[in-house]
């Protein structure tokens, strides 16, 4: 049974992370910011400050595998400099463990569109999510140059939000750094399908070192 850890494993994405995880029978550790109990008997929470490195790497060690969803709120007036430091600490906490492999849950907006730019810089800038879609690229850039760890950085789709109904399908089809487009043209993928897409890489790992992404 392989050890994951996930941080962020309250959030959004984090717990439905979890939950996938648990369901295959991994053995799980969720960090979070606050206390939360389990009834899986595969399944265990501690809550810890994730700039806390010596703490957060003694945590992680003797796992497989380290997933980060972690993900500030969107309101935090300093959301860049903080997803960036607290993304940081995470790195530095993975590599002193002593575990290779690390998953990280980033952001669509560094995906590129047809003529190659990234596309949070193709948005109106004043829309609510550039600001963590922006602090994501910028994350991805600091990891792109991570040379010691086995790293994969997953950009969910451009349309993956609460609003989505699909559920878990446990159908999608991989890309690398361009969104993956249905035939309606659409990029989107439920956050179940992406807690699926992560299960899979943890399980049969297809990305080294590499952005990908998934889409219907």
């Amino acid at each position: 049974m392989k050890k994951v850890v996930v941080i962020g494993a309250t959030g959004f994405v984090g717990s439905t992370i979890v939950n996938e995880l648990v369901n295959r029978d991994f053995e799980v550790t969720g960090i979070s910011r606050s206390e939360k109990d389990s009834d899986k008997n595969n399944m265990s929470y501690v809550a810890l400050n994730i700039k806390e490195v010596e703490k957060l790497s003694t945590v992680l060690e003797g796992s497989d595998v380290v997933v980060s969803a972690f993900s500030p709120a969107a309101t935090k007036p300093d959301l860049i400099e903080d997803f960036v430091n607290g993304s940081k600490a995470i790195q530095q906490a993975v590599k002193k463990s002593g575990v290779k492999r690390f998953i990280v849950i980033g952001g669509a907006g560094s995906l590129l569109n047809e003529e190659g730019k990234q596309i949070v810089d193709t948005l109106p800038q004043d829309l609510p999510f550039i600001p963590k879609s922006k602090a994501a690229r910028d994350y991805f850039e600091i990891i792109k140059k991570e040379d010691k760890l086995d790293w994969a950085y997953f950009s969910p789709a451009l349309e993956m939000n609460p609003d989505i109904s699909i559920g878990r399908t446990g159908s999608y089809r991989l890309g690398t750094n361009r969104p993956v487009s249905d035939d309606s043209g659409k990029n989107r993928m439920s956050v179940e399908d992406v807690a699926v897409v992560i299960a899979d890489e943890i399980e049969n790992p297809k990305h080294h070192q590499q952005q990908f992404t998934a889409g219907y």
